[in-house]
């Protein structure tokens, strides 16, 4: 497994009764998680009242129960990279912090290629990977159909004190945006993606993991440079193996260009038992 353990602003306190109790600098969020279906370590007192509770509803969606007074947003930092905290409506807080393996991977390889490296990152979110590739010399095209989270992402590198750093920030449908840079010509040493199980484009166009990943990836190989740096797939979508993002990668990059292979679930360590909590998957080709 691949674990984020060199965080100090985030805390995963505990895991358990299908909840996750974490520390987002100063403040203590108790959410769901359908991960943790062991019980609690009742010996951690925070679980009896965090600073917000995120309560789901029988009816789905849900709300948050806040015991004191919070910021409508604040800043945590992961090494020089800054982000804004906010809690969601959806339980999110705008950054997933078990990412932090894969940014620490991708900043090294970044920072040791002798080029310059164009990274095209999709499904961009929060911008947690962009502000990430761009500290580390990178130039990004960012992509999310979200108007939103585009947003957010500029502020994050802004926050990173990274706004003069070259990179673009797409709101458009991620698969019309890839035929279009293909038409236009554009290459890039380096694709990331994390894209959802199911969602729509700001257009209406429906995407199902299930039935567009594998196209998506073997189109995204018409955008790299004769010789990419790596590929890098996220997947949060449950019952997706490792493996099944290994298989795509070994059937499209690696048949093209060689180089490594590699998968395996990333996860977050709990501070109170040691625990590992799974949080998704992630998919690895690098040259």
């Amino acid at each position: 497994m691949l674990i984020a353990d060199d965080w100090k602003d985030y805390e995963l306190i505990d895991t358990g009764g299908g909840e996750k109790l974490e520390r987002w600098g100063k403040y203590i969020l108790r959410r769901p998680d359908p991960q943790a279906i062991w019980p609690i370590n009742e010996k951690v007192k925070q679980w009896e009242k965090p600073d917000a509770h995120y309560h789901r509803s029988s009816s789905g969606g849900g709300s948050w129960q806040f015991h004191r007074e919070l910021p409508e947003k604040w800043t945590i930092k992961y090494g020089e990279l800054s982000f804004y905290i906010e809690p969601t409506g959806f339980k999110h807080t705008g950054l997933f912090p078990e990412q932090a393996v894969n940014w620490k991977w991708f900043m090294k390889k970044i920072k040791k290629w002798s080029g310059t490296v164009r990274v095209l990152n999709l499904f961009a979110y929060t911008g947690g990977a962009t502000v990430a590739a761009a500290y580390a010399g990178a130039e990004v095209c960012h992509v999310d159909a979200s108007k939103g989270m585009v947003g957010r992402a500029k502020e994050n590198l802004q926050l990173s004190g990274l706004g003069e750093r070259p990179v673009r920030f797409i709101v458009d449908d991620v698969v019309k945006f890839v035929q279009r840079e293909i038409r236009r010509g554009r290459r890039y040493e380096a694709v990331i993606m994390d894209p959802p199980s199911y969602g729509r484009g700001p257009k209406g166009e429906l995407w199902k993991i299930e039935d567009e990943l594998f196209g998506l990836v073997e189109m995204c190989i018409n955008v790299l440079s004769p010789n990419p740096l790596f590929f890098l797939i996220n997947s949060y979508t449950t019952g997706l193996s490792p493996s099944v993002l290994k298989n795509i990668l070994t059937l499209t990059m690696k048949k093209k260009y060689g180089g490594n292979v590699s998968a395996d679930e990333i996860g977050l360590p709990s501070s109170s038992r040691g625990l590992i909590l799974p949080c998704g998957a992630s998919g690895r080709w690098e040259a």
